[in-house]
């Protein structure tokens, strides 16, 4: 456990960021969770560990995780931030049924849109929205029982 908590700090250090017990718990829950969470997920997460914590806490933590890079503000509706411990290059797919996110890879090698032929492009979100195959599965189930 102690290496696992020096290797925490390490990586907070690497990336300008001064280990504190509240930003190497939020670090170690995205790393054992990498479900996308909400801020309001990580609050409810821990604070059974740390009854002390407030969600300003959280809010703050994940703004500075995401100026320094460890974590990617993904935003798959209006109404709430994601975060995704997940950095490198890779897609989304939200389930309208389950709400659950489903990640899936990417090709390094997207080809620029012509019409954006001189753009300074900084980010790349590539998001889909559905029915993940487990709910329509859960679909077909229900209607041959019905039927």
């Amino acid at each position: 456990m102690k290496d696992t908590v020096n290797q925490l700090k390490e990586y907070l250090i690497k990336h300008d960021i001064k280990p504190s017990t509240i930003r190497l718990k939020i670090l170690e829950y995205l790393l054992n969770n990498p479900i996308h969470p909400t801020a309001d997920d990580i609050y409810k997460s821990l604070l059974d560990q740390m009854p002390t914590l407030s969600k300003t806490s959280i809010y703050n933590t994940m703004d500075l995780f995401a100026g320094k890079g460890v974590v990617k503000v993904i935003s798959l509706d209006e109404k709430e931030a994601r975060y995704d411990i997940n950095t490198c290059l890779h897609g989304h797919f939200k389930c309208h049924v389950c709400e659950r996110i489903y990640d899936f890879p990417i090709s390094c090698d997207i080809q620029t849109p012509q019409e954006l032929e001189g753009f300074a492009i900084n980010d790349i979100d590539i998001n889909f929205y559905g029915i993940c195959q487990n709910c329509k599965n859960k679909e077909r189930r229900i209607w041959k029982w019905n039927g």
